[in-house]
C-alpha cells in the first residue's frame, strides 16, 4: 500500500489528519484554499456590519453588534491560525486577498442598506454559515475542525440575534414591518448563493467529499437551508420572494425557485454591487492597522529578549 492509499485509508477510518502527518500536495493545497476563504469571509464580513455599529438604534444593539464583530475576528485568527499549520503565512493570506488573488464569500459583496439588513445578514448569512461550518466540526484536518467547533457556537448567537432584529422589527410599526420585508426580498438570494454552484458544476466537490473534507454537498446543504428557514420567515409574517416556493409532500421538502448563477458568477469574479468597495476598505484597515501589528511585534520581541536575559 503506497503513501496516497495509507492516507486515504486513515480518512475513511475517521481519523483526523494533524499538521505533521504526511499528506497529498493537493489535499493540503485545497485544504487552504477552503480555510482561507473562509478566513477572509470572516475578515470581509466586518465591514458591512462594523459600518453598523454607530448607527444601531440603542446602547444595546450598539453593544451587542460590536461583540458580533469582535467575534468575527476572532474567527478569522483562528481560521489563519489552522492554515498557517499547512505551511502558509498569514501575510501571504492576506496579500492574496488584497491582489485579488483570493476569493470570499460573495454574499459580502451586497451592501447593508438599513437596520434591518443587519437583522437579515444575522438570520440569513450567518444562518447558511452555520448550516455549512457544522459539517465541517468534522472535517478530516484536525486543526480545522477544532477551530469550527467554536467558531460554529458563537455563530449560533449571530443568528439568533439576528433574528430577534427582525423580530422586533416586525412586531413594530407597519414602516418597520416593510423594512424587514424589504431586507428579506433582498437577500434572500444572495443567501442561497452562498453555498455555492450547483454540485454538478463545482469543481472540487467529488475530491473535497472523497477526502472528507466537506462533508455535505452544495445542493443538499441549501435544500437544508430553505427547509430550515421558510418556516422562520412564516412566524416572522414576512414572505420569502420567490414565486415558486412549495412545500412538496412527496420529497418532504420545499421546492424553490432557479437561482440567478448570472448574478453569482458576475459578483465572484468582481463586478458585485460592493466588490471594489470592500476591497478597498479592507486594504485600507489593513495598513492603517500596521502600527499596531509592529508594536505587538516589538513588545513581543523585547519580552523573549528580557525572558533570555533572565534565564541566562
Amino acid at each position: 500500500m503506497n503513501l496516497e492509499q495509507q492516507f486515504q485509508a486513515r480518512i475513511d477510518q475517521e481519523i483526523k489528519v494533524e499538521p505533521r502527518d504526511w499528506m497529498p500536495e493537493e489535499y493540503r493545497q485545497m485544504n487552504i484554499r477552503q480555510i482561507a476563504q473562509h478566513a477572509h469571509s470572516e475578515i470581509v464580513g466586518m465591514l458591512p456590519e462594523g459600518n453598523w455599529i454607530t448607527r444601531a438604534p440603542s446602547l444595546r444593539r450598539k453593544v451587542a453588534l460590536l461583540a458580533k464583530v469582535q467575534d468575527e475576528g476572532g474567527h478569522g485568527l483562528y481560521l489563519y491560525s489552522a492554515a498557517e499549520t499547512l505551511g502558509i503565512s498569514r501575510e501571504e493570506l492576506i496579500d492574496q486577498l488584497h491582489e485579488g488573488k483570493a476569493k470570499y464569500s460573495s454574499i459580502f459583496n451586497y451592501p447593508a442598506l438599513t437596520w434591518a439588513d443587519i437583522g437579515a445578514i444575522g438570520w440569513l448569512v450567518d444562518g447558511a454559515a452555520i448550516m455549512n461550518q457544522v459539517s465541517l466540526t468534522r472535517t478530516s484536518y484536525g486543526p480545522y475542525a477544532r477551530a469550527m467547533v467554536r467558531i460554529c457556537k458563537e455563530e449560533s448567537f449571530h443568528q439568533r440575534q439576528g433574528y430577534e432584529i427582525l423580530l422586533t422589527l416586525c412586531r413594530g410599526t407597519q414602516e418597520q414591518k416593510a423594512m424587514a420585508q424589504d431586507s428579506l426580498n433582498r437577500w434572500w438570494w444572495p443567501a442561497l448563493m452562498m453555498f455555492g454552484p450547483n454540485d454538478d458544476q463545482s469543481t472540487h466537490t467529488e475530491k473535497s467529499m472523497n477526502w472528507k473534507l466537506k462533508r455535505k454537498k452544495n445542493d443538499e446543504l441549501r435544500q437544508q437551508f430553505v427547509d430550515v428557514t421558510v418556516p422562520q420567515a412564516e412566524y416572522l409574517g414576512i414572505t420569502v420572494p420567490d414565486p415558486d416556493l412549495k412545500w412538496n409532500e412527496e420529497r418532504g421538502h420545499y421546492d424553490f425557485g432557479e437561482i440567478n448563477w448570472d448574478e453569482f458568477w458576475q459578483v465572484v469574479k468582481g463586478n458585485g454591487p460592493c466588490n471594489k468597495k470592500r476591497m478597498n476598505d479592507r486594504i485600507k484597515a489593513h495598513e492603517e492597522g500596521a502600527w499596531v501589528r509592529e508594536a505587538a511585534m516589538a513588545y513581543a520581541e523585547k519580552r523573549q529578549q528580557r525572558k533570555l536575559q533572565q534565564a541566562s
